[in-house]
């Protein structure tokens, strides 16, 4: 099975409700194995004015093949209302596949890793809390990147109390 790492948002429609449903989601699909999930973290929105969003990461290990998985994460959003009418604008739930395995994928659907995810702190401490030695296909250890990207702007999120911690 080829370990994937990918990254939960939501900041419509209850976004502890649509990750803790989307959770469930990754643990039922096929050939699949639901093996991490990161704690909670509330961030502030990239893009357009919009509510604070609700970032995780889990660790799936999977026998499915890059754009089949896609095709399976993408079908999760559909089954929680996406509506992808707005780039960065507010959605109920968003599903990057980040890494999968050591592979690096460009497709005009896909491209692994995540050409994005070095620079977000909402997918990088997430990551680090779960897999904290992990090296990118490109030879750059997360820690590196940790070094890199501020903390800022996030807050872990205790979903027994609803609120967030400092």
């Amino acid at each position: 099975m080829t370990p994937c790492y990918i990254g939960l948002g939501s900041n419509l429609d209850d976004p502890f409700g649509q990750l803790s449903r989307a959770f469930e989601a990754l643990a039922g699909l096929p050939e699949s194995t639901l093996v991490a999930r990161s704690p909670l973290y509330s961030s502030k929105p990239v893009g357009p004015p919009q509510p604070d969003y609700l970032n995780a990461v889990a660790r799936l290990d999977t026998r499915l093949e890059p754009l089949a998985l896609l095709d399976a994460l993408q079908g999760i959003e559909q089954a929680h209302q996406r509506v992808r009418s707005q780039h960065w604008g507010p959605r109920t739930l968003d599903l990057d596949l980040l890494l999968y395995g050591d592979e690096t994928l460009s497709t005009p659907r896909l491209t692994v890793p995540h050409p994005e995810m070095t620079r977000r702190a909402f997918v990088l401490y997430p990551l680090a809390d779960i897999a904290p030695h992990l090296t990118l296909p490109t030879g750059t250890s997360l820690a590196s990147l940790l070094k890199a990207c501020p903390y800022e702007g996030l807050e872990r999120f205790n979903p027994d109390s609803q609120h967030r911690e400092s």
